[in-house]
């Protein structure tokens, strides 16, 4: 596939779409999601007939309830998935540690587990409901790009060549991605890791159905994720070739009897084995195209981080490219975009490699004093904040982005310009009026008083004060459309308000 895509001899689309989304797995459906109900015009292809009949990503995060919220979509999340509110971790029969889940600061205090077809089910209705349907059986050909916009081939379904012309270009389209090859970029990485079975079955078991399970044997690791229902996952570590590349119902059986027993498999809905990659693109934005989810980032599947810092990659650009579309993006607007989420993504990727090593650990010894090491940390309540927050995602922060700013803030230890506005227990209101809207929201905070844009809320018991640490002048807040802190000003100054939105947002107040 080639960038340069001179002598297209097919007429371009006339009055097409603002955005081509390339890949409808999770990611590019949320992107699709969210430009469309900000009223952007979005195209979605996907090169398979079909959606995908395997589970894969198995897990949604905290952080990404949260933003599924602003999307719509969280109440039917929440009745298609299992809330899980700790890991617990297992060797020899024994009970090794708990760390607990739901001690993050979040509305959303847990994972939760469901698979990924019921994940893009959802996001496909929620984006149908909008009024865009995933082109199937579509693919990228080649792509070429100027200052004014993209034009790119599609082969459709029949083989039917099409050229169409977008303002820009994302490309969600997975770990072999057609857009990332397109504009010559390339994973860097290691792509040769250890090999697991992923089994996703129906089980009997006793295992607590509120936790993940973690059993550590001297055979390897061995993973075990409650889904709804008798569903579960299990992933486990390979030594040498004692599965074959089509790993049986049998050979998941084998394995559960031998790392943790009284798990009884009886049907599989998917079976598979894998070798763990890691790598990442050195840039998210080549000029008008940009990179998503595993396009743009592979790392292991620990800790279940993948999709939904993928997911998170679409809520950070969706709003930034539906201002660009609307002609409202100042300059270094979009480039925030590489500038927050890469980050995120190497350390993903270091973490998750570390994790990976601590599990899959040889010799007698080593094994011994990780089990003796986990034991005593996971008391430690530092340590279960620390993993939880990291599992969970409500750890990360834009703090340094060129994009948020915050002023005379000397002294106080509430969130700051960067972080996510954290809800308030008590003032459910609040919640709701900062995840309803679809853009910037102004928040007020005084003594007794919380203003959201034009509406009014009492707090006489100051707890917004005591949230977010404001002092005695009030302060004042503008909340991003992914939920995070742009702009905090103490004292509230109005001008630092009008700056913030003509700079950053490139749209008066």
């Amino acid at each position: 596939m080639s960038c340069q895509a001179a002598g297209y001899d097919r007429s371009v689309s006339p009055g097409g779409p603002a955005v081509l989304v390339v890949g409808a797995g999770p990611v590019g459906l949320l992107i699709a999601c969210e430009l469309a109900r900000r009223g952007v015009a979005v195209r979605l292809i996907d090169r398979l007939p079909e959606p995908t009949s395997e589970s894969r990503a198995i897990v949604v995060h905290a952080r990404s309830l949260e933003m599924l919220e602003r999307v719509g979509v969280l109440e039917e999340f929440l009745a298609a998935g299992n809330r899980v509110t700790s890991a617990r971790f297992h060797s020899g029969g024994r009970s090794l540690a708990r760390l607990p889940l739901d001690i993050v600061d979040s509305p959303h205090p847990f994972t939760l587990a469901l698979p990924q077809t019921d994940t893009e089910r959802i996001l496909r209705e929620r984006l149908a409901g909008l009024g865009v349907e995933v082109e199937r059986g579509s693919t990228l050909d080649a792509i070429e790009q100027d200052e004014q916009g993209v034009r790119s081939r599609l082969l459709t379904a029949g083989d039917r060549e099409e050229t169409i012309a977008t303002d820009w270009l994302v490309g969600a389209d997975g770990s072999r991605s057609q857009v990332r090859s397109g504009v010559g970029a390339r994973l860097a990485g290691s792509f040769k890791g250890e090999r697991f079975l992923i089994a996703d079955v129906e089980a009997e078991h006793a295992l607590e159905h509120c936790s993940f399970h973690g059993f550590l044997h001297e055979a390897g690791i061995l993973l075990f994720f409650p889904l709804p229902g008798e569903r579960v996952r299990l992933i486990a570590q390979l030594g040498g070739d004692e599965v074959a590349e089509e790993p049986t119902l049998a050979d998941a059986q084998e394995i559960a009897e031998e790392r943790a027993a009284g798990i009884t498999v009886r049907s599989a809905h998917w079976l598979t084995t894998f070798e763990i990659h890691r790598g990442q693109v050195p840039a998210y934005r080549y000029g008008r195209v940009f990179l998503a989810g595993d396009a743009a980032h592979i790392h292991s599947p620990a800790g279940g981080q993948g999709m939904n810092t993928g997911m998170q990659d679409a809520f950070n650009l969706g709003w930034k490219l539906a201002l660009a579309v609307e002609g409202q993006a100042p300059a270094g607007l979009l480039d925030s975009y590489q500038a927050e989420r890469h980050p995120v993504a190497a350390e993903v990727i270091r973490i998750t490699q570390g994790l990976t090593r601590a599990g899959t650990l040889k010799g007698r010894l080593a094994r011994a004093l990780r089990s003796h090491l986990l034991r005593f940390v996971a008391g430690l309540a530092r340590v279960q904040r620390t993993v939880a927050e990291r599992t969970e995602e409500t750890d990360i922060a834009y703090r340094g982005s060129p994009i948020v700013v915050e002023r005379g803030r000397r002294g106080h230890a509430g969130p700051r310009a960067g972080e996510t506005a954290p809800h308030v227990e008590g003032l459910p209101r609040l919640t709701e009026l900062l995840a309803a809207g679809d853009g910037h929201t102004r928040l007020l905070i005084e003594h007794g008083r919380v203003q959201v844009d034009e509406a009014q809320l009492a707090d006489p018991e100051g707890r917004c004060v005591k949230r977010y640490d404001v002092g005695p002048a009030g302060a004042q807040f503008v909340i991003r459309p992914d939920g995070y802190i742009g702009l905090r000003v103490e004292p509230a100054e109005e001008a630092a308000v009008s700056g913030y939105f003509a700079g950053v947002v490139g749209a008066p107040a």
